[in-house]
């Protein structure tokens, strides 16, 4: 009890510039410092992204189109410039007005001040997105924190149970027609791609004959006529309430084998990508890079999906002989065992973030919830939090790449961080630290990190 309550004090004790920057006795360098390292790393990271997405819009760009794509890579440069730089000045900030450091103050604490303030730095257009995109990181992150202290435990294929209630909840908007009102969104063009526009809201009423073919009599299976009648009739069967024009079975086959071809081809289209620098070296692995299993999973997830959904929404719309938008969720929830073969945590919590937005979104519209002012900032904010405290003291529940881009950025700063006086707080802080670091193969051949700004 002695030894433990010996180490809280040291923890406590424990001077800012012995934790984070041991470098320089200046808070105000160790700050500015990390403002220059920011500055570069975060610009590229940007200007890839925006100069990706005025590619993908496949014209070319005005002169209004340039301009505005600077200044938003110079906007959003600024913005993560100042959330990492002013996070290690809160850490000194707070350190100073407490007295000392406690677990919840190390790194969270100083993070949940900074961010939501950076973030008004930020386009307003660009708020929601990023907030989506830490949550989808923070859950993650906080679920393993929780994991490693035994207090929830993951189930298998548990990522495949939410990304398939979550596309649920999205074609039931999407077959409502919600998403042409009070729900608008990027997302439902991509559903729109995988299962046609046939399937699109809001509902139709029949237009046309109501009268339904009857089933072929007098056959004789002797006759190879016979076998021809049975299977014109199945393929051309259609219910007056189905709301595509070709059969059935037609359209169920090919509105499943149309998303398997095209994500056979995003996905070996990535991996050409991703490789062409090793193809113009003539390095490439064709076979163990291209031509594996891994590479159909995508297209059999969403061919298998959009083959099940559809089959089934023909099939409740033959026996009810009526269309309804509810027919959405058992034919998700049954069109979900094709995602068994594309189980990806992180597809699973963008969807079930963007699903619980748009139904907030309609919720909010219906008046059947309240609406929560700047409730996209609060989100960033607290899940921002949640990295920073998880990247410094936890490192081991947070995605190796995201600890490897904050490395970056940071100028070497990240692995610097001293963290033998927090051991009271449980965690085994630099334990955990150094096995990331040792993990992704980070080395330090200087010992000051870039733009130290010694004092």
């Amino acid at each position: 009890m002695a030894a433990q309550s010996k180490l809280a004090e040291v923890a406590f004790n424990c001077s800012c510039q012995e934790y984070i920057h041991p470098w320089t006795s200046s808070c105000a360098c160790a700050t500015a410092g990390m403002l220059l390292s920011l500055i570069p790393g975060t610009f590229r990271t940007y200007s890839m992204v925006y100069l990706l997405a005025l590619c993908m819009r496949m014209r070319i760009p005005s002169l209004k189109d340039l301009k505005h794509t600077a200044s938003s890579i110079l906007q959003s440069t600024a913005f993560l410039s100042l959330n990492g730089s002013l996070f290690i000045l809160a850490i000194c900030l707070v350190r100073q007005y407490l007295g000392g450091f406690y677990f919840s103050t190390a790194a969270w604490l100083p993070a949940l001040l900074v961010s939501s303030i950076c973030l008004a730095v930020e386009r307003p257009e660009r708020r929601a997105p990023l907030a989506l995109y830490v949550s989808n990181v923070g859950i993650e992150t906080l679920w393993k924190m929780l994991e490693s202290r035994g207090l929830v435990r993951s189930i298998p294929n548990g990522q495949v149970l939410i990304m398939g209630v979550s596309v649920t909840a999205l074609m039931y908007l999407y077959r409502a027609g919600l998403h042409k009102t009070v729900v608008k969104d990027a997302t439902f063009k991509g559903l729109s791609v995988i299962m046609g526009k046939d399937e699109e809201g809001p509902l139709k009423t029949p237009i046309g004959n109501t009268s339904q073919r009857t089933f072929p009599s007098g056959l004789n299976f002797r006759c190879i006529m016979s076998y021809l009648q049975i299977y014109d009739y199945l393929f051309t069967l259609n219910h007056p309430s189905c709301p595509h024009k070709q059969g059935c079975a037609q359209y169920a086959l090919l509105g499943g084998l149309k998303p398997f071809l095209g994500g056979v081809g995003l996905s070996v289209g990535l991996k050409l990508l991703l490789n062409i620098t090793k193809i113009f070296q003539f390095k490439m692995q064709w076979r163990k890079q291209i031509f594996n299993k891994g590479s159909l999973k995508l297209g059999l997830a969403l061919g298998i999906f959009s083959l099940l959904f559809k089959t089934t929404s023909c099939g409740l719309r033959h026996s009810s002989g009526f269309d309804n938008a509810l027919f959405a969720i058992p034919a998700g929830l049954i069109g979900s065992i094709g995602l068994l073969h594309f189980p990806n945590t992180t597809v699973s919590l963008y969807l079930m973030l963007k699903s619980l937005q748009l139904l907030y979104n309609w919720g909010v519209s219906e008046g059947k919830v309240p609406e929560v002012p700047n409730f996209s900032m609060m989100m960033y904010g607290f899940f921002t939090a949640v990295l920073c405290h998880s990247t410094v003291l936890e490192a081991q529940s947070m995605r190796p790449s995201y600890f490897k881009f904050i490395q970056n950025i940071s100028g070497g700063r990240l692995s610097r961080f001293n963290l033998k006086p927090f051991e009271a707080f449980g965690v085994k802080s630099q334990d955990q630290a150094n096995y990331v670091i040792k993990k992704l193969g980070i080395t330090m051949t200087s010992p000051n990190p870039l733009f130290a700004l010694t004092v």
